[in-house]
C-alpha cells in the first residue's frame, strides 16, 4: 500500500494504522497493490477490495482448501501458489484529492481519477474521470465538476505537487472558483 502526502482516514487518523482496515486482503504477498494520492479524503467505512479477497473459481469449488495446508516448513513459493486467483485485475489506484464517501467499496482494479467523489455507500466497479462524482452501486458517473476545459487546466496545474508552503499560501485560491487566478500563481 501506498499512501500520499496529507491523505487522511475518518476522523484524521493517519492512513498506516488503518491499512488492515481499508484493505483486508491486501497481503504482502499480494501481486496487487493499492495507491491512495496526496490530499485525499477518506471516510469512515470505506473498503477497497484486492484480487486477493477473490476465491479461485477454475474448479468445481471455490473453497479455499490451500489456506489451511500451511505449515511452519511451507516455502514462500508455496504459499503464492496457494493464494492464486482465476483472474487478478491489477493495482487500484486512486488519484490525488480524491473524496470517498462512508462505506463506499471499491473493487479490485479501480483507477479513480484525481479531483473525483464518490458518494457514501457506493460500489466503484469501474474507473473513475477525473472530477467525475460517481454514486449508487454499482456507481454511476452523475456529472462533472468542472468544465473539461478546467478539467484540463487543474490537471496541467496540479496542486497537490506544490510545495507545501505553496498550498499554504495559496489556500484561498486552491478552495476557490476562479481558475485564472489558480493558473497564475501555477
Amino acid at each position: 500500500m501506498e499512501i500520499g502526502n496529507f491523505s487522511y482516514f475518518g476522523h484524521f487518523e493517519v492512513l498506516e494504522d488503518y491499512a488492515g482496515y481499508l484493505a483486508p486482503y491486501l497481503f504482502p504477498l499480494s501481486p496487487e497493490k493499492l495507491v491512495i494520492g496526496k490530499f485525499c479524503q477518506i471516510a469512515h467505512g470505506v473498503r477497497f477490495i484486492t484480487s486477493s479477497a477473490n476465491h479461485f473459481m477454475g474448479g468445481f469449488s471455490t473453497y479455499p482448501f490451500n489456506n489451511f495446508r500451511m505449515t511452519p516448513q511451507t516455502t514462500m513459493e508455496e504459499i503464492q501458489a496457494m493464494f492464486q486467483v482465476s483472474e487478478r485485475k491489477g493495482d487500484t489506484i486512486i488519484g490525488n484529492d480524491v473524496w470517498i464517501g462512508m462505506e463506499a467499496v471499491v473493487m479490485p482494479g479501480v483507477k479513480i481519477g484525481d479531483g473525483a467523489i464518490i458518494g457514501a455507500r457506493s460500489v466503484v466497479v469501474k474507473d473513475v474521470e477525473p472530477y467525475t462524482i460517481v454514486g449508487g452501486n454499482p456507481a454511476k458517473p452523475l456529472k462533472k465538476r468542472f468544465s473539461d476545459s478546467t478539467i484540463e487546466i487543474l490537471q496541467d496545474i496540479q496542486w497537490w505537487n506544490w510545495p507545501v508552503e505553496k498550498v499554504e499560501n495559496n489556500l484561498e485560491t486552491i478552495l476557490s472558483m476562479d481558475i485564472e487566478k489558480l493558473r497564475d500563481i501555477a
